[in-house]
């Protein structure tokens, strides 16, 4: 069964100001909790283009959507290919890019990875070291924790996961591996905690998470494709056309909001010029200037809530 509680569902969408005839992407599917907003916003001219990697994900939604399946495209495929895909839809283009009137993005694992033991992305389910979001896709986080050098461990676990026990982790495992693979994520979870000191290990929620998370970053190139898709889907805005995106940690929202700071107005001439004459007239607007957050109501609901943040530009 695919249960997942949709976060920020009516901000996110309302963000983007859907109109009935327009053409909205979905880059996340996931429960497919957005994607059903969208598809009853739009009426018999509109569509959705529904992406995501993971087949469990794509089944549940034929099921759930099936009654807007007039309107709704899915596509199994990572969102760092969003351009591409747009192409071959024969979305119209102008210039050579597609043009769309809305893309979302709700960034992270869907209820149902996490609590699907066998996928291995849970610290609290012993499972094979898997975490992969695409089934078909060859990394595994059971290649990274028994093959890759130590220092890539290491950087891995800090960059990705912030943890400042990340060598002495990494030191343990190779240890451990030294004498025989590791295979599931509960053996992983014991490596985890045996490197992070005991007084550490009282405070700060599970002593596993942030190596989870990293590993899981890693395994998926999450930030990459996060960052080449949104360079992507700011290209494939229509004018007026908006972006939507929930990210969950700060790495993530870093990202959104350097690539959209970026794309705004960055008018060099001295204050005392009456008018613009640098041409450095900017790509995107930010609707709102801070981003949202759930409300309390929404927490009380859905406790993996707590972290998100979402921000929507507006393409110029």
């Amino acid at each position: 069964m695919f249960h997942h509680i949709t976060v920020l569902k009516e901000e996110a969408t309302e963000g983007l100001n859907i109109k009935q005839d327009g053409i909205y992407v979905d880059c996340t599917l996931g429960g497919g909790g957005h994607s059903s907003v969208i598809a009853s916003k739009l009426g018999p001219g509109g569509r959705l283009i529904a992406l995501d990697q993971d087949d469990w994900a794509l089944d549940n939604a034929r099921e759930k959507l099936a009654a807007y399946g007039d309107r709704i495209t899915l596509v199994k495929t990572n969102f760092r290919d969003l351009e591409q895909v747009l192409k071959e839809l024969d979305i119209p283009q102008k210039d050579g890019v597609p043009q769309v009137d809305g893309i979302l993005y709700d960034l992270g694992v869907s209820s149902p990875q996490f609590d699907e033991g066998e996928r291995g992305f849970s610290y609290n389910h012993d499972a094979p070291l898997d975490m992969r979001m695409d089934q078909d896709a060859f990394l595994t986080a059971k290649e990274i924790v028994n093959e890759w050098p130590e220092n890539e461990i290491a950087q891995i676990l800090y960059r990705y996961g912030e943890e400042k026990f990340s060598r002495r982790i990494a030191r343990v495992i190779v240890d451990k591996r030294s004498q025989s693979p590791i295979e599931t994520t509960g053996e992983l979870v014991e490596l985890i905690k045996e490197g992070i000191p005991a007084a550490a290990r009282r405070t700060g929620g599970h002593p596993a998470k942030r190596s989870f998370q990293a590993l899981r970053i890693a395994v998926n190139d999450e930030l990459g494709a996060f960052e080449e898709g949104l360079h992507q889907a700011v290209r494939c805005l229509a004018p007026g056309g908006r972006v939507s995106v929930i990210t969950f940690h700060s790495l993530e929202d870093r990202i959104c909001k350097q690539i959209f700071s970026s794309y705004l107005e960055k008018c060099t001439c001295p204050p005392d010029f009456p008018l613009c004459v640098c041409g450095g007239k900017g790509t995107l607007r930010l609707v709102n200037r801070k981003p949202m957050i759930p409300t309390e109501s929404e927490l009380a609901e859905n406790s993996r809530a707590r972290s998100a943040k979402l921000r929507v530009a507006e393409k110029l």
